[in-house]
């Protein structure tokens, strides 16, 4: 696809695709927690704290399916299984996630400040019953 058919449907274009991996809650927090080196499913659920393992399951197929992360499983009794970031995954985290992480620890209290100002203002024009 040409970058000016890119611009022309934006649905389809790479941009949406990037921000998509953002999209779900935990994506970037198991891509975080996995930042550090390959870990089995019970050490990342233990780290990251307060994920189903319905979720941990289908963030894990997602990220899989994106090609951020993989499954190792070795031969050993009983079976081990860990996941672990690719080189893909790796270049998300140590780029994008990256800046985005300075970026919030530069403005992350002008992110919150006004995050809680438009929800007073909200609470104020509210009709009061």
């Amino acid at each position: 696809m040409s970058e000016a058919h890119c611009y022309q449907m934006v649905a389809d274009c790479r941009l949406r695709a990037a921000t998509d991996l953002f999209a779900h809650t935990w994506d970037p927090v198991v891509l975080a927690a996995l930042q550090a080196g390959p870990r089995r499913r019970r050490e990342l659920r233990a780290a990251i704290g307060g994920i189903s393992d319905k979720v941990m399951t289908e963030t894990l197929h997602r990220l899989s399916g994106n090609g951020l992360i993989d499954r190792r499983t070795y031969a050993e009794a009983p079976p081990r299984v860990e996941y672990g970031l690719t080189a893909l995954g790796r270049s998300l985290v140590d780029g994008p996630m990256r800046a985005l992480g300075d970026w919030l620890t530069e403005h992350g209290d002008e992110l919150l400040d006004a995050q809680e100002r438009s929800a007073l203002e909200g609470l104020s024009r509210s009709p009061r019953p």
